[in-house]
């Protein structure tokens, strides 16, 4: 079984909608040939002018594992739908990019179905067998010399994105996150509450910072545990509710913190921290999505970023129903990936 499904022109075909006159971005991308193995397609790209490697992960085991709710297995496509129609033009090709495909999740998926097969201690597994996977492709991405861009699933992911980076830079990884959670919950079993408690244990993980912490959404054991490994935060009260630090303050002192480890970074971001984001812990009390697009932009442009992982987005939970849950989902992480590919290119172009 192989362990990635490509993204082909067929997929394209089916999501597309061209126009006389314009050029999508869609018509620009790198795509997968489903002949060739994962590294030729990875070389093959990277000789033609790529850059980055958009990847899905379409599951829901982690998130379920920490007992929460499930939902977060069409984000990748939902995604690509808007993403692949927006304009080719001066701002961005879109030749930049290839669309690799999504990491093979439907038996997992199928072991960790409601019934019998729900219970943690499945669950659980079913995530140390995803970890593996996303491990070994991630690590297929970097050493082809694209920067991996991962979207949809639990915040489990994450694991697998720090194991891989830390592996190919020789290096443990600085990660920072925007997120209400710390996600450095008790070596439990793994599930999406404890991605950077995992890393960190296995010494891959060497700097952590949380932005948008919210305050009451983490536990004391879980606040304890997180200060004893060094871990840090801004929280969403500290800027966004009693406005004791701007944002713009907040990222400064976050990427003079990540640039002085001298480590790779890892940018992550849970779409729960974004407020009416559909997602497996979606809020009420959430940031505005052009604050999550500016840290992402900000952070990619003043930090060695080696990858960035968009997490949690759930179409299917959204409110208004899963119409409106395609819309907005595929809309805001449209934003996200613009926002750090136009603010990589002009990292790297320094």
């Amino acid at each position: 079984m192989s362990e990635f499904i490509p993204f082909t022109q067929a997929d394209v075909a089916s999501l597309v909608s061209p126009r006389a006159g314009e050029t999508k971005i869609g018509q620009c991308v790198h795509l997968a040939n489903h002949e060739h193995p994962l590294e030729a397609i990875l070389a093959t790209a990277k000789a033609h002018g790529a850059q980055f490697a958009i990847l899905g992960v379409g599951e829901d085991i982690g998130p379920r594992a920490n007992l929460g709710r499930g939902g977060a297995t069409d984000a990748f496509t939902t995604s690509m739908r808007q993403w692949l129609n927006l304009q080719s033009n001066r701002f961005l090709s879109g030749a930049e990019c290839l669309i690799l495909g999504q990491v093979h999740t439907a038996d997992l998926q199928l072991l960790a179905q409601d019934g019998e097969g729900a219970s943690l201690t499945h669950l659980r597994q079913a995530v140390e067998q995803l970890d593996e996977r996303v491990i070994s492709i991630v690590s297929a991405i970097q050493a082809a010399g694209l920067e991996p861009i991962v979207i949809g699933g639990g915040h489990n992911n994450a694991y697998g994105l720090l194991m891989a980076t830390s592996t190919h830079y020789q290096r443990q990884v600085a990660a920072v996150n925007l997120d209400p959670h710390s996600d450095f919950r008790l070596l439990e079993g793994r599930h999406s509450g404890n991605g950077f408690s995992y890393a960190a244990d296995r010494g891959a993980l060497g700097y952590y910072h949380v932005l948008g912490l919210h305050e009451l959404k983490n536990s004391e054991v879980n606040l304890q545990q997180l200060s004893e490994f060094g871990g840090t935060w801004h929280s969403l009260q500290q800027i966004w509710v009693r406005r004791e630090i701007s944002l713009t303050e907040a990222l400064q002192q976050i990427a003079n913190k990540l640039n002085h480890t001298a480590l790779p970074v890892g940018l992550e971001l849970d779409v729960d921290a974004i407020a009416k984001m559909p997602s497996s812990a979606s809020t009420a009390a959430g940031i505005p999505l052009l604050d999550a697009a500016h840290y992402v932009s900000y952070i990619a442009s003043h930090s060695p970023c080696a990858y960035l992982h968009l997490a949690e987005a759930a179409p299917s939970c959204h409110e208004a129903g899963i119409e409106a849950g395609f819309r907005d989902v595929g809309q805001s992480i449209s934003e996200l990936i613009y926002a750090y590919v136009q603010a990589r290119r002009q990292f790297l172009a320094q």
